[in-house]
């Protein structure tokens, strides 16, 4: 089996196992999103599911955000860790998307990268979400072991990882393959454990002597 054809059947053997590839950050809007994911780093989605609805009901916008008190976004945001640093950073790219994208989400990778706090992780996430960006490939920790694993790549550098698979995945489903990697790294193939024994992967899986 190739990586390709081990890519693709992986792809749909994940569709059967988790038929809805949500994003399980709570957010209505471009903006949200993009927020949010900034307060995913070392934080767990349900912890900023948790902080964002007092954030959003007081800084709706990048209007609200740019002129934001950094102190009084970091009390918002403290239990997500690292509170300082991303409490400046969400000032920061509110002033960004106002100065430069007149308020609003850009679409591509240049753009997004080029936001403060913005690396290829979140700008491929809001690609794919937002504006279905063929190809978008989010290179979270989930996905990164789980395609160790499976023998479709063998490194642990994200660039690599998202470079590799885009040229593995069909451009129109690896958005939601990735998410879907999501929930099956938190179910089954974790991090402390792989739980081959009721992984539908198996088949295809070179960890278990595919």
């Amino acid at each position: 089996m190739t990586k390709k054809e081990r890519a693709v059947a992986c792809v749909e053997l994940l569709k059967q196992e988790f038929p809805d590839e949500l994003c399980s950050l709570t957010y209505e809007d471009p903006y949200q999103l993009l927020v949010a994911v900034r307060l995913s780093a070392q934080c767990t989605d349900a912890r900023v599911n948790l902080v964002t609805p007092a954030l959003f009901a007081k800084y709706p916008t990048p209007v609200e955000m740019a002129a934001a008190d950094v102190e009084d976004v970091e009390e918002l945001i403290r239990s997500t860790g690292f509170f300082r640093t991303k409490a400046r950073d969400l000032v920061i790219m509110a002033n960004q998307l106002l100065d430069g994208f007149d308020g609003k989400v850009p679409s591509t990778i240049e753009e997004l990268t080029s936001l403060q706090g913005v690396g290829r992780k979140t700008a491929n996430l809001v690609a794919g979400d937002i504006y279905g960006m063929p190809g978008a490939v989010v290179t979270d920790t989930h996905l990164i072991r789980i395609a160790n694993r499976i023998g479709l790549v063998d490194t642990k550098d994200p660039k690599k990882v998202e470079f590799a698979l885009r040229k593995l995945l069909p451009p129109e489903e690896s958005n939601n393959f990735c998410h879907r990697c999501v929930l099956h790294g938190r179910a089954t193939c974790t991090a402390r454990k792989a739980h081959c024994e009721r992984c539908v992967l198996n088949d295809v899986c070179k960890k278990v002597g595919v």
